[in-house]
């Protein structure tokens, strides 16, 4: 690991709190996490800064409707030979055949 120095830390409130243990027992569990709700109320952040706190990586993927399996494909080769988590930004913007093809290979 390396030691990145006293960075700065997300305000801990009763929502992001709740946030962090629901995460944390889906990922003892061995599931993911997907917290949504309106734009601009902190999942993003509250997801990065769990990831801080669990000294993981956090790679925040913005996707589009111009994003292909393919694309999708290498970015999971990624994630799964370095260990990082992901968030998917806007996941909404993809296209329903593309995520068909998405949900398959992360069964895989």
């Amino acid at each position: 690991y390396e030691y990145l120095g006293n960075t700065g830390r997300l305000v801990i409130t009763p929502l992001t709190d709740r946030c962090y243990r629901t995460l944390m027992s889906a990922l003892q569990l061995h599931f993911g996490g997907a917290p949504e709700g309106p734009a601009g109320t902190g999942k993003t952040e509250t997801t990065k800064d769990l990831a801080k706190a669990q000294a993981k990586q956090c790679v925040v993927f913005n996707c589009s409707d111009g994003l292909d399996y393919l694309a999708m494909a290498k970015f999971f080769k990624g994630l799964a030979s370095s260990g990082a988590w992901s968030c998917f930004d806007e996941f909404n913007r993809i296209d329903l055949e593309v995520l068909s093809v998405i949900a398959q290979q992360i069964l895989s």
